[in-house]
């Protein structure tokens, strides 16, 4: 998968835009929260309510799978795309990642499906 194909299905999600917070560093937004960081080689999602459940996927992929730098306990990892993980896989981890964060949003701010 490349990054294009990764940032188009992100783009795709309700309520979904991209903004570039830090120069050169693109994200998808779901009301006012990230819920991908998207570079050119490796994405940052939410996989995990806990550092715990996100180290599963490490465990499963420790050659493409990270935790995330600075979030990274709070159950953020940092993925490779040209890596073994399936693209399959890496769209429902987006999912995962989307729905973890439309969650937490207030009810006002969610977006209409």
């Amino acid at each position: 998968m490349d990054d294009a194909a990764l940032l188009s299905y992100c783009l795709a999600k309700p309520g979904a835009w991209q903004d570039e917070p830090w120069e050169g560093d693109v994200v998808a937004k779901v009301g006012d929260k990230i819920f991908a960081f998207l570079g050119a080689t490796s994405v940052g999602l939410k996989c995990g309510l806990t550092r715990e459940e996100a180290d599963e996927l490490v465990r499963v992929y420790p050659d493409d799978v990270a935790a995330s730098a600075y979030i990274g306990r709070y159950g953020w990892n940092v993925i490779q795309l040209a890596g073994a993980v399936p693209d399959n896989e890496l769209y429902e981890l987006v999912d995962l990642s989307y729905e973890a964060v439309v969650r937490k949003l207030p009810k006002s701010k969610r977006p209409t499906v």
